[in-house]
Formats: C-alpha cells, structure tokens, sequence
C-alpha cells in the first residue's frame, strides 16, 4: 500500500516544507505555502515513470567526441511564430504558453496543426471537448487531415495514447487540468503541475517529440503554478494586450534555442490570429490633417523596430491640483520630462494638465520615446502641429541635453521605409550609413524649439 504524507508546497517556487512556514526559505516570498497530500509508492519517485517509458541509463561522453549536424527546425506553418522561435521549432523542446483568459492561447495552438497539416498533431484539451474543439477548427479553417484530438485530463492515459500513435507534435490545453494518479492532491496544484511538467519533459527527450504547453496566468500576470514549470521547459512565450482590442503581442521571456529579444504582433480576426507583418504600419494612423499634440517616435522593442504615435493634450488645470495621466508609458518618467521642461527650457507647465496616450494600446519602455514625448507636449501646449513625415527617436536627460540610443541604423531604415521624411536624432549619435530620409541633429532642448518650432519648420 501506498504511503500517504501531508507536505507544505511553496507555490512561487515550489519548495517543500514538512511544516507550514510563514516565509518560504528558499524564495523568500510571505504566505505561499500550501498545503497537499502527497503519495509515493515504495520503488521512490524515480520509478513513477517507469510504466509507459523506458528507463535510461546513459553514459558520460567527451564533449569533443559528441557529434552535432545541427538544429532540427520544424518550421510551423506561422511566420512570426517561426522567427520568435529563433527559426522553427526545435525537435524534442518543450514550449509554455502563458496568458490571459480570452487573449488566444487555444487559438493559436490549434491553428498550429491546421496550417501545418504534414505534421502529426496530438491536441490534447482538458477544458473543452471535442466537439467544441471541432466547432472551432471550423470556424479557424485550415486542413484537419492530420490532426488528432482527445479529450484528456489524466496523464498516464495521455502518454499511453502518445505511445499508440507516435505523434510529430503534442500539444497539451492546459497543464493545470492535467493531472497523475500516482499524486494525491488536486490538478493545478504545485506537485501536480511540477510532476506532469517534468514526466512530458522526460517523454519529449526521449521519443525527441516537441510538446506545446498552454498555461493559466494569476492576476499579477505571471504564470500560474511553481516557478520551476518556467525552469523544466525551454521556451516561454506570454500573450500580451488588451482583449477589448484585437492586436495582440506574443513575447519571447526565455528561450534555449533562440533570443529573447523578439515578439511577434497578431491581430484577432473571426478566422483567427493573423500575423502582422508590418506593425509599424498599425500603430500610426494617418489623419486627414495635421494635428497638434501628436509625434511619431521611432522605438525599438528588442530588436525589432516600430513607429509609434505619440499623443499629449496639453490643456489649463480646472482645479487646484494639475493632473497628470499617462496610458502606455510610465507617468513618473512623464513629470520627469515636464520638471526638465519647465527647468532647462522654461516652459511653465506646472499649471496645467497634462495627459499623454501611446497609439495601439502598447505599453512602451524604450528612452528613445523620451523626444517624441517632449515634442507631443510642446505642440499641445503651442497648438502648432508637428507634420506627419517627420519621426523622433533620442532620450532626454535631466540637464535638457538629447542622449544618444542604440541601433540608430535600425530605426532610420525603419522610417525610411515607411516614407517618413526627416528623423531627429541625438548629435552625439550620428549614422554611419547615408540614407534617402535626412537626419536632423539635436544637441538640447532649446536646440529642437529652435530648429522644429520657431523656423516655421512643421
């Protein structure tokens, strides 16, 4: 017979006490460990898996002896799925998922098989059965020869189907519906998803079959379950957005195989998540006229390069306390560029409200907005609108002076090829490639009210 024990599992990092503990020890995070029932049988944990997988024994090699012919790619049907993938999927990885309820993660891991119908697909849904699934493959279209669909929760029984089959690619909806009969507590918990995790890990390794894993996410945005399900798998990929609007952003937070500078920009369609190949292109609605409060930055997430709209409202305070809101970008940066402002260049903002919103609902970091920021609030607050065809792409220090940013090149060529007409940039950050746009150079604060609002220029 079994013996059962009770254990303290920490749910930030999946610790194990043998008594509740205010603070984990080994994370250090307060009032997270929960209790569970834990089974094992008398062979130990190390003989879980013996049933349904050969047990290895594998043997030390020189590092100079091991053969490499190079990655096995499995290019996935998706192009900007491929390329944040690092060029495909690698055979025998394992891949989570993570993101909001309705953000598209079922939907983008059922239009894998469809659009890729030469590779042998195993879905595996815990959430919905298989003629819900059906009724969405419909409605998603593609090719449904190659895919097959079972409606599973119990691991043993999955990887027993697995085996029958022999599966090019197995993808699991989600892993906290997921559960083992060897592993008293409830699915979702920390012990269930750590052991299913890792005995899907020991099966992809060993029949060298890729798996796609789809998590839940808490509601502060990080993956449900132990931090060590992100540790057992080689890439983690997270939804990002609004689902009040239809774009969304799939970023790369860790891969094995590839950078982690990359994300990739979907747009929800009722066929579907379609790819945007040109995001740029979205995030800067042209207007019929030229508008005060609103300039183009020319901004870099990773590696990838994107024009964004900037807008401010500069407006006189109604009450007593000005106010200051900023959607998409950091507010405590914002009245930092207004005290320079009203410091370095003698703009007397204090009085006023100011409001600041990033086009398309993205949320930007990168200091090359900081000029785009500086040049939206000085045409709110001057009413003279900037023209269209001219980008920004420079940080701003505390003294006024305008920084240099990284990769210049990428974010010229980026304007260039969407017809912008002049870029203003940093003077300490001057190309060293000529382009067709002109490269204007800016030294400070005063140095750009001069050259893009006194002359006329706009």
């Amino acid at each position: 017979m079994a013996k059962i024990k009770k254990a303290w599992f920490c749910t930030s990092c999946g610790n194990e006490s043998a008594k509740w503990l205010g603070r984990c020890p080994a994370c250090g995070e307060w009032n997270t460990l929960q209790e569970e029932i834990v089974s094992k049988d008398a062979g130990g944990a190390g003989s879980r898996s013996s049933g349904f997988l050969s047990v290895r024994n594998p043997k030390p090699e020189l590092l100079s002896e091991i053969t490499f012919t190079g990655e096995n790619r499995i290019s996935l049907g998706n192009g900007e799925l491929d390329r944040i993938l690092g060029g495909g999927l690698v055979a025998g990885s394992m891949v989570l998922i993570g993101g909001e309820p309705g953000i598209g993660k079922s939907t983008l891991s059922l239009q894998i098989p469809l659009h890729c119908p030469g590779l042998k697909t195993l879905y595996v849904s815990g959430e919905e059965s298989a003629n819900q699934i059906k009724l969405r493959a419909q409605r998603l279209g593609g090719d449904h020869t190659n895919c097959y669909i079972l409606s599973e929760t119990l691991l043993e029984n999955i990887l027993n189907r697995a085996i029958e089959s022999q599966p090019q690619l197995i993808i699991i909806d989600s892993i906290q519906t997921v559960y083992s009969q060897l592993i008293e507590s409830s699915p979702g918990s920390v012990s269930q998803v750590r052991e299913c995790a890792a005995m899907l890990l020991k099966y992809a390794k060993e029949t060298n079959t890729p798996v796609f894993l789809i998590g839940h996410i808490t509601k502060d945005g990080m993956i449900a379950g132990p931090k060590i399900l992100e540790h057992i798998v080689d890439v983690v990929l997270q939804f990002e957005g609004d689902t009040r609007h239809s774009y969304r952003i799939l970023r790369s937070i860790k891969n094995r195989f590839g950078s982690t500078a990359e994300l990739a920009i979907y747009e929800m369609v009722n066929t579907g998540l379609r790819e945007v190949s040109n995001p740029s292109e979205m995030l800067i609605p042209m207007h019929k006229e030229n508008l005060s409060g609103i300039a183009v930055s020319a901004m870099l997430d990773g590696t990838r390069p994107f024009l964004i709209e900037t807008q401010a409202l500069v407006s006189t305070a109604a009450y007593g306390t000005p106010q200051r809101s900023g959607t998409g970008f950091d507010v405590r940066r914002m009245n930092m560029l207004l005290a320079v402002l009203e410091k370095r260049a003698g703009f007397h903002l204090s009085s006023k409200d100011v409001f600041l919103n990033m086009a398309g609902g993205l949320k930007v970091s990168d200091p090359a907005c900081d000029l785009a920021v500086v040049c939206a609030i000085l045409s709110s607050n001057f009413d003279v609108s900037i023209s269209q065809k001219y980008c920004f792409a420079a940080e701003v220090g505390l003294s006024g002076e305008i920084r240099p940013v990284a990769q210049t090149e990428r974010r010229i060529a980026e304007a260039e090829k969407l017809g912008f007409e002049k870029i203003f940039i940093s003077a300490y950050n001057k190309p060293k490639t000529k382009s067709a746009i002109t490269v204007v150079t800016l030294q400070d604060i005063p140095d750009l009210v001069k050259v893009l609002f006194r002359q006329g220029d706009f």
